[in-house]
């Protein structure tokens, strides 16, 4: 999956897809930390027209509290607005949201009433979050940050069900044990996959394929045969 966090990186993202077809898929959305400059008018065509020729979901949008480089009504009507978009193209949304549950919840609220499904991307938020989330028919997806010394939530790991689970690089960020600190790259979730199968007790190659089935039914994958 390649996600286009701005008008721009969309771009990079379906150009991506359209070189390896039915291997690389493009997402299209605007980042929190972008929505300062969001004008619907100008961004929401563009981002239709990515969506109508093969991008597969809308995003990385979401809320960032912690930040905060977007003011919060701004990054507020930017999530929003795509939430309608997703609603209208028929496509899941890819949320990063950090420090902001409460403006979360409601609009994952927002998306079901929409009949709009999403994943919580890179997640290290809240069990609860990850719960009402699940319970709206969400997925939760989760990166090299489990491997990490400092992550000590593996309860959260523990309480998404195994159809509703992902597991992301995040490339080039976010590289797990033992890369840590390196260029991420996508062949390493591997180690993420491996951590999150320990934590849980599951078999890495049969949750491996679990995830990719989430994937594909999520995002609505065309695998090409093997």
């Amino acid at each position: 999956m390649c996600i286009g966090e701005s008008i721009d990186a969309a771009a990079i993202a379906a150009e991506c897809a359209a070189e390896n077809p039915g291997f690389v898929f493009a997402t299209a959305g605007v980042h929190p930390h972008d929505a300062a400059a969001f004008d619907a008018q100008r961004d929401i065509p563009k981002l239709r027209r990515f969506l109508q020729n093969g991008a597969v979901a809308v995003g990385e949008c979401g809320l960032d509290y912690h930040y905060d480089n977007s003011p919060r009504d701004a990054q507020r009507a930017a999530f929003s607005a795509q939430i309608a978009l997703a609603h209208e193209t028929k496509r899941p949304v890819v949320v990063h949201t950090r420090d902001a549950e409460e403006d979360t919840r409601a609009a994952i609220g927002e998306a079901r009433s929409a009949g709009v499904v999403g994943v919580l991307h890179c997640y290290t938020g809240t069990q609860s979050l990850a719960e009402f989330a699940i319970a709206a028919g969400w997925y939760v997806s989760f990166s090299g940050i489990v491997t990490f010394k400092k992550w000590t939530d593996d309860d959260l790991i523990r309480i998404v069900p195994r159809d509703r689970l992902l597991v992301e690089s995040d490339s080039p960020y976010l590289a797990p044990v033992p890369y840590r600190g390196k260029r991420n790259e996508p062949a390493w979730v591997a180690h993420t996959l491996g951590k999150v199968a320990a934590v849980r007790g599951d078999d890495p190659q049969e949750l491996g394929w679990a995830t990719a089935a989430n994937a594909k039914r999520l995002f609505g994958l065309a695998f090409p045969a093997a």
